[in-house]
């Protein structure tokens, strides 16, 4: 991954990709979100659903954005939360949002290329959304996550093929690297480790992926 170039396009991009996720849109932002982010949506409710019980867990948000999954996290009891990202704007806002929401005691966010951060403790919960779409050696992202991890793991990776997956290529050509995948790569990715339990679904244009370790 082009950690330099990814960081610099999320930077810029930090405040339309906070928007959408907020309650307050635009008839032409809801009408995106329906058709071109839909699986943002779901496996954010996903995960949320799934990090059941969250009462005194620790959890890890790896490419954490504005701090979305790890604010909802904090906010129903998590003991604490750590969100990485290497988008300086990103954690800015994820902070702003943790100071506005009272809740700063239970979340550390910082800027960090997460295979290079030396991690202190083990994590009950590890978050791993939109992250493998700009990783080209998933192996080691997906090793590291095995060993900070005590609890469930979340993982998103991008669909190859169709009209969504085609049009996402076309707008990243110049951005930043993007890495798409069939269903029969991802398996092929987890076969390697010994878990309890690995669910694959498709959703939308991700594969959602729930591992449990």
């Amino acid at each position: 991954m082009n950690t330099k170039k990814t960081s610099t396009f999320f930077d810029l991009y930090a405040r339309d990709f906070d928007d959408i996720y907020n309650t307050k849109k635009s008839f032409l932002n809801r009408f995106v979100n329906k058709y071109f982010r839909k699986s943002m949506i779901i496996r954010y409710d996903k995960t949320i659903k799934e990090c059941d019980p969250i009462i005194e867990k620790r959890v890890v948000d790896i490419g954490c954005g504005p701090g979305h999954y790890s604010l909802a996290l904090a906010n129903k009891g998590a003991e604490f939360v750590l969100g990485l990202d290497f988008s300086k704007e990103m954690i800015e806002l994820a902070n702003q949002k943790a100071e506005k929401q009272g809740i700063k005691n239970i979340c550390k966010f910082i800027v960090a290329d997460f295979m290079e951060y030396d991690f202190e403790m083990m994590f009950d919960y590890s978050i791993i959304m939109g992250f493998m779409d700009y990783i080209s050696n998933p192996h080691s992202v997906i090793q590291k996550v095995m060993k900070i991890t005590k609890g469930k793991a979340f993982f998103s990776f991008p669909i190859s093929g169709g009209m969504l997956a085609w049009q996402r290529k076309i707008r990243y050509k110049n951005r930043c690297e993007l890495f798409l995948y069939k269903k029969e790569q991802v398996e092929r990715l987890f076969l390697d480790y010994k878990v309890q339990n690995i669910s694959i679904e498709r959703i939308s244009r991700d594969f959602f992926v729930a591992v449990t370790i």
